[in-house]
């Protein structure tokens, strides 16, 4: 005979402050699923067990459902597998807006058991970077809420560890992380996650030759800060900015030097950690110049310390781009004693190309390849992936959360299972078809399989062009050396052109099919449609668009044509400040603000840039007196011709003169 979850449900049982979180947010689901009666639900017990560690079972026995866990997040896992299973709380329901249908009851069959299986990587996990998004964004009037959600995400798709937040994120919310179950870890720029020497010493030369105390002093505070909480530490020696040391010590000018000094500190590090606890477990990033000096022979590494292989951003496992370098070493271990772990980028902030507020832009089939190479090289002991702010990348980290739990996933059978979970039954084939429309349809900038642009191809580009007009139009930028060996910025600016063109065209067709598609969705599916994949099209579309035009405006510059030029930055400018309407269009309810702190793609900075250029145009063909242009849109023909007084009304400003133009030539 089965029992009933119903309103008032008592879960009981011995728990930590980590378990209990986690209990709490079950009974808040339990209340948000079940309507209110005062008839009492079944007793949910959470008992300790002999099991393997993370791993629990949860059954029927004598009129209660009993939850099995021999540790906190077998608890925390089996808890949120509750709330997934028997209320249909899924593990995004907060990032999708999942409605729920109040019931009065929901029934356990007598037969009821789950039993889960160890996770095929060890530690697994989020890097909560580039977070511009929910550093402003209140939830509920509360700053701390995103933050906490995001937390509850992650263990709901069975994650262990997090990276909190970049720079001073990360210090405020590990309290919170670890609160909640998660271990702790830390970005490759901030080794023990300590305080960086150039904000504790601002007055002072960043160098360790000089410092040697001082840095050593920075580390103890941050093992003394953090040894009461669960750590994967990480260990390193990079520069202020997230840049190589060297950068900010010129002393050190060979591979040898650098390599040699990278790995003393390393070494000093790992003695610390290990004389505070001997158990402590150590890892480091293998990224940028880390790789090339480990590749290179010049930097050793303690044995036991997990080597964090990185892709380049872009989801392939080489070495990332660096200004116009881009060496593509291979990025995964080779030989015995080199397996550890990945830091893999579902989204990327670059200044070049990079996916921010848009999905991944490479294809499922291709990550599934990189993911399985890693697990077949052994790199399956961590893996921490950039979620940025998380709610662009929701089918990604699905996607990944998968694949770090059973080592495997069918990609099909995910898409549709993930689209009907989150925009139900009406309309899943179409929405699922769109997904898998939207990799077919990125730019690429390169002939490689991962070379496929985000939405900073389309405004980070576009603005190194238009300042590169502004500056000097004879000399090509040397920024834009990474994407196209041209002689000249007229060159750059039809290479450039030739990809927005087609990209603008096709992403026209596309966003066409998505809004069929929207126009015969019903429901909370229609809206959450208009939230995620249609948004994003709008984006790219608008974008490129954009892009697009301030190429043809650069090309009329080119020919001095500065009126024509003029106008066709105003309406690129337009297309970018619709890209931007669109996100904050989407910001209802509980959203209301997310996409206000857009700052690092940046599109409504691109229509500013645009802004500027017409300025400038403005300059080069109606200065210095600026009267013919409006004299030219304002007064009819025969006023026009007629110069006794120049001008009449005070001057237009760009804006208003762009929408004189606008009103006559697009007519």
């Amino acid at each position: 005979m089965g029992v009933s979850i119903r309103f008032h449900t008592e879960i009981t049982g011995a728990q930590s402050q980590a378990v209990r979180w986690a209990a709490d947010n079950l009974q808040r689901d339990i209340e948000k699923v079940c309507c209110e009666t005062e008839i009492p639900g079944c007793r949910i017990e959470l008992e300790k067990a002999a099991m393997e560690k993370e791993c629990f079972s949860i059954a029927l026995r004598e009129g209660k459902l009993v939850l099995q866990a021999g540790d906190d997040l077998g608890f925390i896992y089996g808890i949120y597998e509750i709330s997934r299973t028997l209320l249909g709380v899924h593990e995004f329901w907060f990032w999708n807006d999942q409605k729920f249908t109040r019931k009065e009851e929901i029934e356990i069959p007598a037969d009821f058991l789950v039993k889960s299986s160890p996770f095929r990587v060890r530690y697994r996990g989020w890097f909560v970077n580039d977070e511009v998004l929910i550093h402003t964004w209140m939830v509920d009037r509360e700053k701390d809420k995103a933050w906490e959600m995001v937390f509850e995400t992650l263990l709901r798709c069975g994650g262990n560890m997090v990276i909190p937040g970049t720079d001073r994120n990360a210090g405020k919310y590990a309290g919170l992380a670890s609160s909640m179950g998660l271990m702790i870890t830390h970005h490759h720029a901030e080794p023990l996650g300590a305080e960086m020497f150039a904000r504790a010493y601002p007055e002072l030369t960043v160098s360790y030759d000089l410092y040697p105390e001082k840095f050593h002093t920075l580390w103890r505070e941050a093992l003394e800060r953090q040894k009461d909480r669960k750590v994967i530490w990480n260990l390193g020696f990079r520069g202020q900015g997230d840049r190589p040391f060297w950068k900010d010590d010129v002393r050190y000018q060979t591979d040898e030097d650098r390599g040699s000094l990278m790995g003393n500190l390393i070494q000093k590090q790992y003695d610390m950690v290990k004389a505070m606890d001997a158990d402590a477990v150590c890892c480091t990033n293998l990224y940028g110049e880390t790789m090339d000096l480990y590749r290179k022979g010049c930097l050793h590494l303690p044995d036991d310390v997990i080597k964090i292989w990185a892709d380049n951003g872009y989801g392939k496992m080489v070495s990332r781009r660096q200004g116009n370098e881009n060496p593509r070493i291979y990025a995964l271990p080779g030989q015995k004693g080199e397996a550890g772990g990945i830091y893999y980028h579902v989204s990327f902030y670059d200044l070049q190309a990079a996916n921010h507020i848009t999905m991944l832009p490479n294809s499922p089939e291709f990550v599934k390849r990189e993911l399985t190479e890693v697990l077949e090289k052994g790199a399956d002991d961590f893996w921490i992936i950039n979620c940025s702010n998380v709610k662009p990348h929701v089918y990604y980290l699905d996607f990944i959360a998968r694949m770090w739990k059973e080592g495997k996933i069918g990609i099909a059978e995910h898409r549709k299972e993930y689209v009907q979970r989150y925009y139900g039954l009406s309309g899943s084939e179409q929405v699922a078809e769109r997904f898998r429309e939207y990799f077919l349809y990125a730019a690429a900038y390169g002939s490689r399989e991962d070379e496929h642009a985000g939405e900073q191809f389309a405004n980070h580009v576009a603005r190194t062009l238009i300042t590169q007009f502004m500056k000097n139009r004879e000399e090509r930028s040397t920024e834009l050396l990474w994407a196209a060996q041209c002689n000249d910025l007229k060159e750059q600016v039809l290479w450039y052109r030739n990809i927005c063109l087609n990209v603008s065209e096709s992403y026209g067709e596309y966003l066409r099919k998505c809004e069929e598609t929207e126009a015969g969705l019903l429901g909370e599916g229609k809206e959450l449609f208009r939230d995620s994949l249609l948004l994003q099209v709008k984006i790219h579309y608008h974008c490129f668009q954009g892009a697009m035009l301030a190429c043809r405006s650069l090309a009329e510059g080119f020919q001095e044509n500065y009126q024509r030029a003029f106008y066709l930055a105003g309406k690129a400018g337009k297309e970018y400040l619709e890209a931007d309407r669109a996100m904050r269009e989407r910001e209802h309810g509980k959203w209301h603000g997310f996409y206000e702190n857009e700052c690092l793609t940046d599109v409504k900075q691109t229509a500013w840039v645009l802004r500027g250029f017409m300025s400038y145009l403005r300059a080069l063909g109606d200065g210095p007196h600026y009267y013919q242009w409006q004299r030219e849109y304002l007064y009819s023909e025969k006023d026009r011709r007629v110069m006794l007084i120049l001008n009449m009304e005070n001057h237009l400003q760009d804006e208003e003169l762009f929408a004189l133009m606008e009103a006559k030539l697009d007519e």
